[in-house]
Protein backbone atom coordinates (compact mmCIF):
# COMPACT_ATOMS: atom_id res chain seq x y z
CA UNK A 1 0.00 0.00 0.00
CA UNK A 2 2.78 2.51 0.81
CA UNK A 3 5.52 3.81 -1.74
CA UNK A 4 8.96 4.84 -0.49
CA UNK A 5 10.87 8.15 -1.63
CA UNK A 6 12.74 8.15 2.25
CA UNK A 7 13.61 4.89 3.44
CA UNK A 8 13.48 1.17 1.82
CA UNK A 9 13.18 0.58 5.72
CA UNK A 10 11.07 2.24 8.59
CA UNK A 11 10.75 6.01 8.23
CA UNK A 12 9.47 7.90 10.75
CA UNK A 13 8.42 11.03 8.80
CA UNK A 14 8.75 14.77 11.22
CA UNK A 15 5.57 16.60 9.37
CA UNK A 16 6.66 19.94 9.88
CA UNK A 17 6.45 21.87 6.79
CA UNK A 18 9.97 23.65 5.71
CA UNK A 19 10.85 25.74 3.21
CA UNK A 20 13.18 23.18 1.79
CA UNK A 21 12.65 19.94 0.07
CA UNK A 22 12.22 17.41 2.62
CA UNK A 23 11.98 13.87 0.85
CA UNK A 24 15.19 12.32 0.84
CA UNK A 25 15.87 10.10 -2.59
CA UNK A 26 19.23 9.24 -1.75
CA UNK A 27 22.00 9.27 0.61
CA UNK A 28 26.00 9.92 -0.07
CA UNK A 29 28.07 7.06 0.87
CA UNK A 30 31.25 7.74 -0.40
CA UNK A 31 33.30 8.94 -2.83
CA UNK A 32 33.76 6.99 -6.44
CA UNK A 33 36.91 7.82 -8.28
CA UNK A 34 39.23 10.40 -8.29
CA UNK A 35 37.15 13.10 -10.34
CA UNK A 36 34.47 14.61 -7.47
CA UNK A 37 32.01 11.48 -8.13
CA UNK A 38 29.48 10.58 -5.44
CA UNK A 39 28.62 6.77 -4.79
CA UNK A 40 24.75 7.12 -3.29
CA UNK A 41 22.65 4.81 -1.85
CA UNK A 42 19.04 5.03 -3.31
CA UNK A 43 16.47 5.65 -1.06
CA UNK A 44 13.45 5.76 -3.39
CA UNK A 45 11.18 3.34 -4.95
CA UNK A 46 12.02 5.08 -8.04
CA UNK A 47 15.45 4.85 -8.89
CA UNK A 48 15.22 5.73 -12.32
CA UNK A 49 14.51 9.56 -11.31
CA UNK A 50 18.54 9.58 -11.22
CA UNK A 51 18.91 8.75 -14.54
CA UNK A 52 17.58 12.59 -15.48
CA UNK A 53 18.81 14.44 -12.82
CA UNK A 54 19.58 17.93 -13.92
CA UNK A 55 19.63 19.89 -10.09
CA UNK A 56 18.96 18.90 -7.11
CA UNK A 57 19.17 19.77 -3.15
CA UNK A 58 21.71 18.57 -1.28
CA UNK A 59 21.58 18.78 2.61
CA UNK A 60 24.73 17.93 4.08
CA UNK A 61 25.15 16.90 7.56
CA UNK A 62 25.07 19.36 9.96
CA UNK A 63 24.88 22.39 7.42
CA UNK A 64 21.91 24.12 5.25
CA UNK A 65 20.83 22.48 2.04
CA UNK A 66 22.10 23.69 -0.94
CA UNK A 67 20.34 23.48 -5.12
CA UNK A 68 23.44 22.34 -7.16
CA UNK A 69 23.41 21.47 -10.65
CA UNK A 70 24.14 17.54 -11.52
CA UNK A 71 26.91 17.40 -14.58
CA UNK A 72 26.07 13.40 -14.85
CA UNK A 73 24.08 10.57 -13.21
CA UNK A 74 24.13 7.10 -14.04
CA UNK A 75 22.20 3.86 -11.79
CA UNK A 76 24.54 0.97 -10.76
CA UNK A 77 23.91 -2.47 -9.14
CA UNK A 78 24.17 -1.06 -5.64
CA UNK A 79 23.08 2.51 -6.30
CA UNK A 80 24.16 5.47 -8.04
CA UNK A 81 27.28 7.48 -9.26
CA UNK A 82 26.52 11.25 -9.02
CA UNK A 83 28.68 14.37 -10.44
CA UNK A 84 27.70 17.16 -8.80
CA UNK A 85 29.42 20.76 -9.76
CA UNK A 86 31.75 21.91 -7.78
CA UNK A 87 32.78 18.65 -6.31
CA UNK A 88 35.74 17.56 -8.70
CA UNK A 89 38.31 15.35 -6.43
CA UNK A 90 38.07 12.94 -4.29
CA UNK A 91 38.52 14.75 -1.10
CA UNK A 92 35.55 17.16 -1.69
CA UNK A 93 33.83 14.02 -2.60
CA UNK A 94 34.49 12.99 0.71
CA UNK A 95 33.94 15.57 2.42
CA UNK A 96 29.80 15.39 1.59
CA UNK A 97 29.59 11.48 2.96
CA UNK A 98 26.40 11.40 4.69
CA UNK A 99 24.87 14.42 2.90
CA UNK A 100 20.94 13.72 1.33
CA UNK A 101 19.44 14.48 -1.70
CA UNK A 102 16.01 15.76 -1.47
CA UNK A 103 13.54 17.03 -3.37
CA UNK A 104 9.84 18.50 -2.64
CA UNK A 105 6.82 16.57 -1.84
CA UNK A 106 5.29 18.29 -5.56
CA UNK A 107 8.19 16.23 -7.03
CA UNK A 108 7.56 13.26 -6.07
CA UNK A 109 6.07 10.53 -8.42
CA UNK A 110 2.44 9.97 -9.25
CA UNK A 111 1.28 6.91 -7.85
CA UNK A 112 -1.47 4.87 -8.98
CA UNK A 113 -5.00 5.28 -6.58
CA UNK A 114 -4.72 2.91 -3.52
CA UNK A 115 -1.17 3.78 -3.08
CA UNK A 116 0.60 6.37 -0.85
CA UNK A 117 3.71 7.53 0.18
CA UNK A 118 5.10 6.83 3.65
CA UNK A 119 5.17 10.65 4.49
CA UNK A 120 0.82 11.10 3.45
CA UNK A 121 0.40 7.90 5.81
CA UNK A 122 2.24 8.67 8.84
CA UNK A 123 0.40 11.32 11.02
CA UNK A 124 -3.26 10.02 10.23
CA UNK A 125 -5.78 9.95 12.60
CA UNK A 126 -7.18 5.91 12.49
CA UNK A 127 -10.50 5.42 13.58
CA UNK A 128 -12.92 2.19 13.56
CA UNK A 129 -16.04 1.48 11.45
CA UNK A 130 -17.56 1.85 14.27
CA UNK A 131 -16.22 5.61 15.09
CA UNK A 132 -13.42 4.61 17.75
CA UNK A 133 -10.59 6.37 17.77
CA UNK A 134 -6.93 4.12 17.59
CA UNK A 135 -4.67 6.78 17.93
CA UNK A 136 -2.41 8.68 15.22
CA UNK A 137 -0.27 6.96 12.36
CA UNK A 138 3.72 7.39 14.03
CA UNK A 139 5.37 5.18 11.73
CA UNK A 140 5.63 2.71 8.84
CA UNK A 141 7.52 -0.54 9.13
CA UNK A 142 7.72 -2.32 5.27
CA UNK A 143 7.61 -5.75 5.16
CA UNK A 144 7.72 -8.01 2.76
CA UNK A 145 4.18 -9.54 2.64
CA UNK A 146 2.14 -6.06 3.46
CA UNK A 147 3.25 -2.32 5.37
CA UNK A 148 2.41 -2.18 9.08
CA UNK A 149 1.74 1.03 10.70
CA UNK A 150 2.21 1.98 13.92
CA UNK A 151 -0.02 3.58 16.20
CA UNK A 152 -0.11 4.23 20.21
CA UNK A 153 -2.77 1.27 20.60
CA UNK A 154 -0.79 -1.22 19.13
CA UNK A 155 0.21 -2.19 15.07
CA UNK A 156 -2.25 -2.44 12.01
CA UNK A 157 -1.53 -4.80 9.05
CA UNK A 158 -1.96 -2.57 5.70
CA UNK A 159 -4.11 -4.37 4.08
CA UNK A 160 -7.75 -4.32 2.20
CA UNK A 161 -8.79 -6.43 4.92
CA UNK A 162 -8.29 -4.17 7.97
CA UNK A 163 -7.76 -0.96 6.02
CA UNK A 164 -11.07 0.51 4.65
CA UNK A 165 -10.84 3.85 3.79
CA UNK A 166 -7.69 6.68 3.40
CA UNK A 167 -8.70 10.05 3.15
CA UNK A 168 -5.71 12.32 2.70
CA UNK A 169 -7.99 15.78 2.91
CA UNK A 170 -9.34 14.70 5.78
CA UNK A 171 -5.89 13.30 7.23
CA UNK A 172 -8.26 10.18 8.50
CA UNK A 173 -7.88 6.49 8.03
CA UNK A 174 -10.93 3.91 8.55
CA UNK A 175 -10.28 0.54 9.59
CA UNK A 176 -12.21 -2.99 10.87
CA UNK A 177 -9.81 -4.34 13.64
CA UNK A 178 -9.41 -8.08 13.30
CA UNK A 179 -10.70 -9.86 16.22
CA UNK A 180 -8.69 -9.47 19.53
CA UNK A 181 -6.31 -6.66 17.30
CA UNK A 182 -6.36 -4.36 20.09
CA UNK A 183 -7.15 -5.84 23.74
Amino acid sequence: MSKMEKSKKSAKVDQHETAEPDVTIGVVVGAFGVRGELKVRVETDFPERFEHLQEIWLKPRGSDGRMVKVERSKLTARGAVVKIEGCDDRDSAELLRDAEFRISRVERMELEPGRYYVSDIVGLQVYTTAGEYIGCVTDVLQYPANDVYETERGLIPATKQVVKEIDLDSRKMIIEPLDGMFE
